[in-house]
């Protein structure tokens, strides 16, 4: 059963890209359109480029999910701006964090004004994604973040849990929420296989100030994934597997963090799938890649 509900779990994924320069080029070529594929967005270059590569990706039949982050809206113009383009582009799902940014575009410190104020516009999106945190955030106590995630459980539709490495905290974290009665269903965030050295080669390419601004804030994070042999998400999905496919813990899905590293977590996937007994339950098809697109 633990292998059954764990494909139902590869079958229902989300994979997180980077608007890098080649990333359009990388999911035409190894993500199949029934995947869902949201889109970053950088403190530095701003939500422009988050917003291109979602028009160019939407427009090639897949459905994707900017990340609007509060702290890059400059005002309320700039969000009707933002949603207006969006739904031209026909998305009907967005993710709302609060963002890095440092200081803040706009008035916007967190995502629950923002998430507010796309109620008063009429909820534009059919669904709209705010951000949990099973490990400790470095600047705000655990209480603050389930309470945040209450305040703005009424404006949202699911939850993106952020980056987790430990299968018991992420278990006791699923359980903690929904004790505060905190039912939106969750997309669990694990990062994909990983290489070490493209790992340490994106960290260069985003900019030297944007690398240093990451790795402040999540040290943690890539010590964990750049240590040779020190993370392996099956590993943890394993391990996490009675937590994760309870029918209490209301998991919908994975969302991957893939770090670009795209035709890797995809063979991942499917690979990972075909070792837990080919194919996934009926109604969730395993995809193939796009074979129209070269693979190269």
């Amino acid at each position: 059963m633990a292998a059954e509900a764990l494909r139902a779990l590869l079958a229902r994924v989300r994979y997180e890209v980077l608007p890098a320069k080649a990333t359009e080029e990388k999911v035409l070529a190894q993500v199949p359109r029934d995947i869902v594929v949201t889109v970053t967005a950088s403190p530095v270059k701003g939500l422009e480029p988050t917003l291109a590569l979602t028009e160019r990706l939407a427009a090639q039949g897949y459905r994707v999910v900017p990340h609007v982050p509060a702290r890059l809206l400059r005002d309320d113009t700039h969000l009707k701006d933002v949603t207006e383009r969006l739904r031209a582009a026909g998305v009907d799902d967005v993710f709302v964090p609060a963002g890095d940014a440092d200081p803040p575009a706009g008035p916007y410190e967190g995502a629950l004004p923002v998430l507010r104020r796309l109620d008063e516009l009429g909820r534009p999106f059919a669904r709209t994604g705010i951000t949990g945190y099973p490990e400790s955030h470095p600047l705000i106590h655990d209480d603050l973040t389930i309470q945040a995630m209450w305040d703005k459980r009424a404006h949202a539709t699911y939850i993106v849990s952020n980056l987790c490495f430990d299968a018991r905290v992420l278990g006791d974290w699923i359980t903690r929420i929904r004790r505060r009665d905190i039912t939106l269903p969750v997309y669990v965030g694990v990062a994909g296989p990983v290489q070490r050295a493209k790992l340490l080669s994106m960290a260069t390419k985003i900019g030297v100030g944007e690398s240093t601004r990451f790795l402040t804030r999540h040290a943690s994070w890539f010590l964990r994934l750049a240590a040779p042999g020190g993370y392996d998400p099956e590993r943890l999905l394993a391990r996490g597997a009675p937590a994760l496919t309870a029918p209490s813990a209301g998991v919908a899905g994975l969302h991957l963090f893939t770090f670009n590293q795209i035709a890797e977590t995809e063979r991942w996937r499917r690979a990972l799938l075909d070792r837990l007994g080919g194919r996934p339950p009926a109604g969730s098809p395993v995809s193939r890649p796009n074979r129209d697109t070269p693979t190269s």
